[in-house]
């Protein structure tokens, strides 16, 4: 990614993840919702010529070094354009199901085991209030933790390291599940892109 930002195309049809995510919430999701978060982010920056060359995530992370005038808007807009992407791309369709490799013998070490951990994250997005977003990363210490994070703050701000990400906007499920986000959270693990997420681990443990 680099400024100017330009919406990076969905790596799937907008019907790819059917029946668990809806093709209508897929294209308003990313066609509106995301862009908007570009075209914004593109403005700040405009204002702000010095943090134009500088990776997107490099500026999240570190967000005191935005200036106050266009921090908010670029923490807003940069963040909901760069966690956008990583969401995008940790789905597909026919999904394994379940990790395997390296990543399985981390969740087991860290969790206990598989289901254990598939608990626990449910468990937290379900009770997370308001919006944002929960994660599966790598901790500050190398262990795996679930944690959530309001808005469109990134956990590399307090030294996690993101695997793993799933949208707990109302925009994300409202229109096929309603206020039903638990059931919005089970059809999601059925379309989670396991070697995805693997490589990511692999890349940033």
């Amino acid at each position: 990614m680099a400024y100017p930002y330009l919406l990076p195309p969905l790596p799937y049809s907008y019907d790819a993840l059917e029946p668990h995510i809806d093709a209508w919430t897929m294209e308003i999701h990313h066609d509106k919702h995301q862009l908007a978060y570009v075209d914004k982010l593109n403005d700040a920056l405009s204002k702000w010529p010095e943090g134009q060359p500088v990776p997107l995530e490099d500026l999240l992370k570190d967000p005191g070094r935005i200036p106050e005038h266009v921090r908010t808007a670029i923490i807003n807009n940069g963040g909901g354009n760069w966690i956008h992407t990583m969401f995008w791309e940790i789905m597909k369709p026919d999904s394994s199901g379940e990790p395997s490799g390296e990543l399985r013998t981390a969740i087991n070490e860290d969790f206990g085991d598989f289901n254990i951990f598939k608990e626990r994250f449910s468990k937290d997005a379900a009770l997370f209030f308001g919006s944002g977003w929960t994660w599966l990363a790598i901790s500050p210490s190398g262990t795996l933790a679930v944690i959530s994070t309001p808005n469109h703050n990134l956990p590399q701000v307090d030294g996690f390291r993101p695997i793993l990400v799933l949208d707990l906007w109302e925009h994300a499920y409202y229109l096929k599940y309603q206020n039903r986000r638990p059931e919005y959270i089970e059809a999601w693990w059925n379309v989670v892109n396991w070697p995805a997420v693997e490589e990511r681990y692999k890349t940033m443990r």
